[in-house]
């Protein structure tokens, strides 16, 4: 698919590329100035403890180790998928899209095990549900390709450059959990942490504008 607006030498290209893949090696930078994920425990009294007390709506109750081991049966990996992505009456991360997929893993180790399982330190599940280019064209581009609100527009290296000095880790980050104008992952809360990271690095990576 043709996406250029404009001609462009081939020069003028790769020196855009000898500015973008630099930044993109940063990916691992510290992150210091992101918000650290919660523990399990934290995420369940503050957000899962409202349907999963009194078993709202056929919810799983807490403390129920039975209940929990059936869901749990076909792995954690797929309780936590559902978890992130919505399941029957339970919206996706738990109605807070601001959550990381790695604090819904801990919140569903947390009640599975009654309190017993100690967080884990990555995911059991982050679904990759659409490509990068796929999400950037139905939803992104909606901000990123005119700058709405002060988007970094896609295609601008000079919008780019400077939120990339903390590394593609911080800007994916502020993508899940929201900045400025911008909702939590793009106010669409079944994405998961994984879609996030394909649909900021495709946008990065980009050295023209989208035509619609």
């Amino acid at each position: 698919m043709k996406t250029l607006m404009t001609r462009r030498s081939p020069n003028r290209d790769l020196s855009r590329l000898a500015i973008v893949l630099p930044l993109l090696a940063c990916c691992q930078l510290a992150v210091a100035e992101t918000r650290a994920d919660r523990s399990g425990k934290e995420i369940v009294e503050a957000v899962c403890a409202g349907c999963h007390n009194a078993g709202k709506d056929g919810a799983p109750k807490i403390g129920d180790r039975a209940e929990w081991a059936k869901r749990a049966s076909h792995g954690l990996d797929k309780l936590t998928a559902h978890a992130i992505t919505g399941v029957r009456k339970m919206p996706a991360h738990g109605g807070q899209a601001s959550l990381s997929d790695l604090e819904m893993s801990r919140a569903v180790a947390y009640m599975v095990s009654g309190g017993a399982s100690l967080d884990p330190a990555k995911t059991f599940s982050s679904p990759s549900q659409k490509t990068g280019e796929q999400l950037v064209r139905e939803r992104c581009s909606e901000c990123h390709g005119a700058g709405k609100d002060g988007a970094p527009r896609i295609g601008s290296i000079a919008d780019w450059k400077p939120r990339l000095q903390r590394g593609v880790d911080a800007l994916v980050n502020s993508a899940i959990r929201g900045h400025n104008a911008m909702p939590a992952r793009a106010g669409m809360a079944n994405l998961s942490d994984t879609d996030m990271r394909a649909a900021v690095t495709f946008m990065v990576v980009q050295q023209k504008p989208l035509q619609p």
